[in-house]
Formats: structure tokens, sequence, C-alpha cells
């Protein structure tokens, strides 16, 4: 990517929005424009920044007015809106599918007919095997920019590509932001199922790999960084050993509604026909056409060779391996200060 050039990030003012915007600005690059339908939160932002460099859209991806608007001049795009609340999707799973689903069409036709170069779309780890309304509308959406990609070819100037990632941690909604809150309300920590593991991605490796598709994707990519997890007690753990009150007392809720004891990055289809890219898997595009005659008459003896990557089979964190990343999260440092916690 040539920094030098605009980029446009939709839902810019959500966590990964925001973390990706003080990269690019770090990055010197001209001007970054924003579109997200929260006024308020770019009145915080344009005040907080004070950088000319940034341009604010108010809109909607569901718009597709707002959206080529917003789009005109741009390079380079990082769509990030989305509804990502899973009980949020379960209770309206009709608004999940028109921003998650058909806001997404908006911005892949946007931004192929405005010439953009490239477009990264944002997904999530709850797209394999969904099970809830707001993976299920993700993992469509991950087939939309595919479609779209297919459509156009590599010979085409916009490249299109996308990355899948699991919790990020600190993220607004996220456990971590929720334990730190209990500990300093003074209430007992809630934890649904001790035994669940989740992925954990600081928002710095997000915008890696993001970046990293950017730089890397040929036509229709799908990018997975890979990530350590740990189980929800030892993630509570470390947060109350770190606050240094080991014995705060932990409530255990039980199960919600649309949740699994382990999130899957890669299955084991995609992995036989991905590229392991060292800190990365390139996951590659199915060029083939419905015109496919091993559609109907061949299967695909490689995906017996690999298992799915999962937050149960990857690198699995003990407490003191939690404690120390939640200690590389300014985010989390700033709340231990706040409490005149010192480590």
């Amino acid at each position: 990517m040539n920094i030098y050039e605009p980029v446009l990030i939709t839902g810019g003012t959500g966590s990964f929005g925001k973390a990706m915007l003080r990269d690019l600005l770090a990055q010197g690059c001209p001007e970054v424009r924003v579109l997200s339908r929260d006024e308020e939160k770019q009145d915080s932002m344009r005040n907080e920044l004070g950088d000319d460099r940034v341009r604010f859209y108010v809109g909607d991806v569901r718009d597709r007015d707002a959206v080529e608007r917003a789009m005109q001049g741009v390079n380079y795009v990082f769509h990030a809106a989305a509804l990502k609340q899973v009980p949020s999707c379960e209770f309206f799973p009709h608004e999940a599918v028109r921003t998650n689903i058909l806001g997404s069409e908006n911005v892949l036709r946007g931004a192929i007919a405005a010439g953009v170069r490239g477009l990264v779309c944002l997904s999530t780890d709850k797209a394999v095997f969904p099970i809830n309304a707001m993976g299920m509308t993700k993992a469509l959406m991950e087939k939309t920019a595919q479609a779209a990609a297919r459509d156009l070819g590599s010979s085409a100037r916009t490249t299109i590509s996308c990355v899948r990632y699991g919790n990020v941690m600190y993220s607004r909604g996220s456990a971590i932001p929720l334990f730190v809150r209990q500990i300093r309300q003074d209430k007992p920590i809630t934890i649904t199922e001790p035994s669940m593991t989740r992925f954990l991605m600081p928002l710095r490796d997000s915008v890696a790999l993001v970046n990293h598709a950017l730089t890397n994707a040929r036509q229709g990519d799908l990018f997975i960084k890979k990530a350590p997890a740990s189980t929800i007690a030892v993630l509570a753990e470390a947060v109350k050993e770190l606050f240094g009150v080991p014995d705060h007392p932990t409530e255990i809720i039980g199960w919600r509604h649309a949740e699994k004891l382990y999130e899957t990055l890669a299955s084991a289809e995609e992995l036989a026909h991905s590229e392991d890219m060292s800190d990365y898997y390139r996951i590659v595009l199915d060029q083939r056409s419905l015109n496919y005659k091993a559609y109907f008459s061949e299967g695909d003896q490689e995906i017996v060779h690999h298992s799915d990557y999962h937050s149960h089979n990857t690198e699995r964190l003990d407490v003191s391996g939690v404690k120390d990343l939640l200690l590389s999260l300014p985010e989390f440092r700033a709340e231990l200060e706040a409490v005149g916690v010192v480590h």
C-alpha cells in the first residue's frame, strides 16, 4: 500500500477503526476518511485527534449513496462496519443481514465502481461453523466478497481480500473490560463456562493482520493471524492477580445463548487450500466456476490431512502468559494506573 494515498475506514469509530486510523496517521497517510453512522463518536474523535487529515462522513453502509460519496477518490478501503454483538444479532437477525451482508455488498460495489485499488473486509472466527446470526451473516459477507473477487478476476484494478480473527482484547463489549469494571465496582466477576476457550489478539495484531492482507493479497485471498488462546477461567484469574485481588469473588452464570465451547479460525477444508506464511495463513480463493465436473463427481483427498484450527488446539496460555499479554495493552495498564497498581 502507498500510504500517501487516501484511505477509507467504514465503521471507523469502533475499536479497530480507531486503532487503524492512528496507525495510518503515524505512517504519514495524507487523508483518512471515516464513514460511520454515529455522529457523537465522530465528534469525540474529531476533538480528541485535532488532525485535519481525518475527514468524517456521517452515513450507513446500508445506504449505497452514502458509501459511494465517501468512496470517491479513495485508493484503499478497510471495511470494518458491522453489527458485532451476538445477542443483538440473535434478537434482530434481519438487522444483521442488512448491515453485515447487504451493507457489505454496497461497500464492494462502491469500491469496484470507484476504482479502489485494495479492499479488505474484516470477518470473525464466528463465521466458521456459525451457530449464531452474527457468525452466519459474517460468513455470508465473506462469500459475497469472494464472489465479487471471482467475478473481477486477477487482472482487475480492484483487489478484494478478507481477514478473519478471534476476540480482540479490550475491544468494546468484550470480557476483559467487563472483568475490570466488575473488580472496580466490587462486584463478582461473571463467567459463563470456565473451560470455554477464546483466541486472544491485541488490537495491534489486528491492525498488523489487515496491513499484511493489503500488502500481500491476491484476488479473493482470506488471511488469518495465528493467535494464542486461554480458558475464560484463566483469563479471569490473570485479571484478578494483576489488580492485586486474587480472592475477588467469581460467579459462574452458565452458557449464554448461541455461544460455543471454542471458536474456530479455519476449517480443515480451508486449510487444505491454504498457504502457511509463518504468522499467518493465506486461504486461496476457489476459482472454479459453476460449470465444473469435479463438483459432481470428484472429492478432495487433501482435506483428510488437516484438522480445524481452533482455540482448543492452538497455543494455550497459562495465567502467567495471559498476564504478560494483558500488561502489553496500553488500555489495561491505564486501568491499573487509575487504581494505583504498578507492575
